[in-house]
């Protein structure tokens, strides 16, 4: 049967070098009315890959851009159909969350966007489930701030699919282990201190955002449940935030030290 316009959903994939994984990704979304991948300049087969699953493949620089999320709001443009779901090039969609999305756009109070579980796993452990997503939105007036670790600015009210249909969530297929963790910690603390420009932080803050994030993460959120790998989990959380603090601390200062000789 021939769905309305209005009940049209494109997929949005933001690449970069994303060939081990994308098959996966793609074969997970092929029922979608269509599938976007924005790539940002691959040099391995992520691009050969996308247009042998039939997605349409558009290109955003790559520049100096450490995340996708620059690359969001062009991506999410350039979908062709009124509702946007935004899938990253390591997470599965399972046909449940599929038939959810169509039959809640069929619905006429439906909102303009819908945060989605996702499963999240880190040493073979699942953790911080449901860690919503704002991934599901209507098309028109939806834009991406351009930093890591935020979400879109739908133009309207937003609702969640319901945390206890785990067959409803996203499946992060990355399973990190703490060499990946340590290199995304580098890469993303970067794009932090753009996110905070104009942050001030003292010394204070070096111990106690870091405790409290620790203490979240450990007993807030069950990481004390488990085990050893809870406890790795919760500090590699709160060293993140100390390296992010540190980092906004260093360009502060270095910003003073320019404007005085300036």
């Amino acid at each position: 049967m021939k769905k309305n316009d209005g009940q049209q959903i494109s997929v949005v994939i933001n690449t970069y070098n994303a060939e081990r994984l994308l098959k996966r990704v793609l074969e997970s979304v092929k029922d979608f009315d269509e599938i976007v991948v924005c790539d940002m300049e691959s040099t391995d087969a992520t691009v050969e890959i996308a247009k042998q699953h039939g997605a349409r493949v558009v290109t955003f620089p790559k520049a100096d851009h450490k995340s996708a999320e620059p690359a969001r709001t062009f991506a999410i443009q350039s979908a062709q159909s009124p509702w946007v779901l935004v899938v990253d090039a390591d997470e599965l969609v399972t046909p449940e969350l599929r038939d959810y999305l169509y039959s809640r756009i069929s619905q006429p109070d439906c909102p303009a966007g819908l945060y989605i579980p996702r499963k999240d796993y880190f040493m073979q452990r699942l953790f911080d489930y449901p860690d919503y997503q704002l991934r599901f939105f209507i098309k028109e007036g939806t834009t991406w701030p351009p930093y890591v670790h935020t979400f879109p600015q739908v133009n309207g009210p937003l609702g969640y699919l319901p945390k206890e249909r785990k067959e409803l969530a996203f499946i992060h297929l990355a399973d990190d282990t703490i060499s990946m963790r340590l290199k995304k910690t580098d890469l993303y603390t970067d794009n932090e201190v753009k996110k905070r420009f104009g942050k001030h932080y003292g010394a204070t803050a070096l111990l106690v955002s870091p405790l409290w994030r620790f203490i979240r993460s450990y007993f807030f959120k069950g990481g004390i449940r488990k085990g050893k790998a809870g406890f790795i989990n919760s500090v590699l959380y709160a060293f993140y935030k100390f390296i992010t603090v540190a980092k906004i601390i260093e360009y502060n200062q270095r910003n003073d030290i320019r404007q005085r000789q300036g």
